[in-house]
C-alpha cells in the first residue's frame, strides 16, 4: 500500500521507538508547542530540573499526608481493639473479623469506578470530599454503641476511602514520565510504612483519655483521628491540584513544558479526554490487567496480613527481652519495637523506587524484593525463637512494602491513554484490596503461637502470585517489545492516520513496554 509523507513518519514505528529509547529528549513531533526552542541543552536540562523539583514539592508531600492519614484510619481498629473495643461493644472474634472484612469489600468494590470520578470531577474536588466524607465516618466510629452500628460505620468507611490510594497513582503518573514515576510511588506508599511505625504509639497516648466526657479511650482514638482527617480534608481544597492541562500553580509556559515532556515519553494521559465505554472495554481485553492484578495480589494480600500479625510476633518478642509474662508486658516496648521493620520497609521502598526508575527493570526489582519476602515467612513459618520471627518481620516488610508501590509503577508505566489507565489501576488494585477480606481471617486465635494456616497462606501469596506473577508478566512484556522492535505489529496500524494512531495509547507499535 502506497503512503502518504504525513503517514510515513508515523508508520516507522520500529525506528522511531528505538531512537526514543536512545534519546528520550528528541525533537520528534508531538504535536506540542517546544517554549524552550532555540536553546541549548545544557539551558533545557537545567529548565528541566527547576520544574520538578516545583512538581515535586508541590505534589508529593501533601498526597503522602494524605495517604499517611488514610492508613492510619483504616488499621486503627488493631488499636481500639487493644484497649477495650471489642469488649464494650460486647464483640465476639468472629464479629470484630466481620467488621475487619466488611471495609475491604466496599472498598474493593467501588475502587474500579473511583478514578472515573477523579478525572470528571477533578482531583481537586474530588479528593477533598472523599477525605472530608471518611473523616465523618471516622468520628461515627467513636460514637457506634453495638457491633451492627461499627459494621455500617466500617462499610461507608471503606467506601469512602476507595478512591484515595488508586486516585493518587493514576494522577502522579498524569505529572511524571515514566522514568520519572516509580519513586515519587515509593515515597508515596511509604507514607503507609510511617503509619505502622508510629500509629499504635498515637493511639496508646490517645488511649489515655478512657473516661473523658464519659467515653472509653478507643472511642477518643476513632473521634480524634476522624476529626484530623475533616480537617485535612478541607485544607485539600487548597493542597490538591488538577491534571497538568488545568492545574492553576503552573504558568502557561510550564503548562506546555509539562506537557511536551509527556508527550516525548510517549504518554497522553494528561491531555483532556471525554470517557466513552470503549475505554473501558479496553481495559478489560487487555491482558496486563489481569497479570497486574495477579502480582498485585500477592503483594496487597501479604501486606494486610503482615499488618495484623505484627503486634503478636512484637508481644512475643518483648515478653522473651523483658522477662514479663504476657499479662503484663509493656506495651510502649512493644511499639517501639514495632517501628525498625516498617522503617527498614520505608527505606527500601523508596530505595526500590529510585533503581527501578533508573534502570526501568521493574519486572526483576518485584522479582528480587519477593524473596525477601519469601524467606521472612519462611522464617516465620520455621523459626521456634521470638527473635527468629522478629528478624522474619524485618524481611517480611522488607518483601511486602516495595513490591506494592513497584507494582502499581509498573502497571501505570505500561497502560496509555487517560481513562484506560484510570480503570485498569482501579481494576487491579480494587482486586488486590480483595484480598483484604482473605487477610483479615487467616490468623485464628486457636491458631496461636505458631499461626502456621496463616504464615502458609501468605507464603503461597508471595510465591504463586507477587513472584510467579511478576515472572510471567517480565517476559510476556519483554516478547512483545522484541516483536514490535522487529515491526511484527506494525500491519495492524496501516490504514491509519497519525491521530488514530496516537489514540491507540499503550497498542501502537512504537510504544516500547517498561520491562
Amino acid at each position: 500500500m502506497a503512503l502518504s509523507n504525513d503517514e510515513k513518519p508515523a508508520l516507522d514505528t520500529a525506528s522511531r521507538a528505538s531512537d526514543l529509547e536512545k534519546d528520550p529528549d528528541m525533537k520528534v513531533a508531538v504535536g506540542f508547542e517546544d517554549p524552550d526552542e532555540g536553546l541549548s541543552e545544557e539551558e533545557r536540562a537545567k529548565i528541566d530540573r527547576k520544574l520538578l523539583w516545583k512538581l515535586d514539592l508541590r505534589l508529593v508531600p501533601w498526597l503522602s499526608l494524605l495517604y499517611l492519614v488514610s492508613f492510619l484510619d483504616r488499621t486503627n481498629i488493631g488499636n481500639a481493639k487493644i484497649v477495650g473495643l471489642q469488649k464494650d461493644l460486647g464483640m465476639t472474634n468472629a464479629q470484630y473479623n466481620a467488621s475487619l472484612t466488611i471495609f475491604f469489600v466496599s472498598y474493593s468494590v467501588f475502587e474500579p469506578l473511583t478514578n472515573v470520578l477523579l478525572k470528571r470531577l477533578r482531583p481537586s474536588i474530588f479528593i477533598p470530599l472523599i477525605m472530608m466524607a471518611w473523616g465523618i465516618c471516622m468520628t461515627c466510629m467513636g460514637l457506634v454503641k453495638n457491633y451492627a452500628g461499627l459494621m455500617a460505620v466500617r462499610w461507608f468507611l471503606g467506601l469512602s476511602e476507595a478512591g484515595l490510594f488508586p486516585g493518587v497513582g493514576y494522577f502522579l503518573s498524569c505529572w511524571y514520565k515514566r522514568s520519572e514515576f516509580g519513586v515519587r510511588m515509593a515515597i508515596f506508599f511509604s507514607a503507609a510504612a510511617l503509619a505502622g511505625s508510629f500509629g499504635g504509639l498515637l493511639a496508646a497516648a490517645i488511649a489515655k483519655m478512657d473516661g473523658v466526657g464519659g467515653k472509653p479511650g478507643w472511642s477518643w482514638i476513632f473521634i480524634l483521628e476522624g476529626l484530623v482527617t475533616f480537617l485535612i480534608g478541607i485544607a485539600s481544597f487548597w493542597c490538591v491540584y488538577d491534571f497538568p492541562d488545568q492545574a492553576k500553580f503552573l504558568s502557561d509556559v510550564d503548562r506546555k513544558r509539562v506537557l511536551r515532556r509527556l508527550a516525548l515519553d510517549q504518554q497522553s494521559s494528561a491531555e483532556h479526554e471525554e470517557f466513552k465505554m470503549d475505554y473501558f472495554w479496553a481495559s478489560v481485553k487487555d491482558w496486563k490487567t489481569y497479570t497486574g492484578a495477579i502480582i498485585y495480589m500477592g503483594a496487597d494480600g501479604s501486606l494486610y496480613a503482615f499488618s495484623l500479625f505484627v503486634p503478636t510476633i512484637i508481644s512475643e518478642l518483648v515478653s522473651l527481652v523483658l522477662g514479663l509474662v504476657t499479662i503484663c508486658y509493656s506495651s510502649i516496648h512493644a511499639q517501639l519495637l514495632s517501628v525498625p521493620p516498617y522503617a527498614a520497609a520505608a527505606v527500601l521502598t523508596v530505595a526500590v523506587g529510585f533503581i527501578a526508575d533508573r534502570t526501568r527493570q521493574r519486572g526483576l526489582c518485584n522479582i528480587c524484593v519477593s524473596f525477601l519476602g519469601m524467606i521472612g515467612f519462611s522464617m516465620l513459618l520455621g523459626c521456634k525463637s521470638a527473635g527468629g520471627r522478629y528478624a522474619g518481620t524485618f524481611l517480611g516488610a522488607m518483601g511486602i512494602y516495595p513490591a506494592i508501590a513497584n507494582t502499581i509503577s509498573w502497571a501505570s508505566n505500561n497502560t496509555e491513554g487517560v481513562y484506560k489507565r484510570g480503570v485498569s489501576l482501579g481494576f487491579i488494585i480494587g482486586w488486590g484490596n480483595l484480598n483484604g477480606i482473605v487477610s483479615s481471617n487467616i490468623y485464628r486465635d486457636n491458631d496461636k503461637p505458631t499461626y502456621y494456616p496463616g504464615h502458609g497462606v501468605v507464603l503461597g501469596y508471595l510465591v504463586l502470585f507477587l513472584f510467579g506473577g511478576s515472572v510471567v508478566q517480565y517476559f510476556l512484556l519483554r516478547r512483545e517489545n522484541a516483536k514490535r522492535r522487529r515491526g511484527e505489529r506494525d500491519q495492524s496500524i496501516e490504514g491509519l492516520t497519525p491521530n488514530q494512531i496516537e489514540l491507540l495509547g499503550d497498542k501502537r507499535p512504537d510504544f516500547i513496554y517498561t520491562l
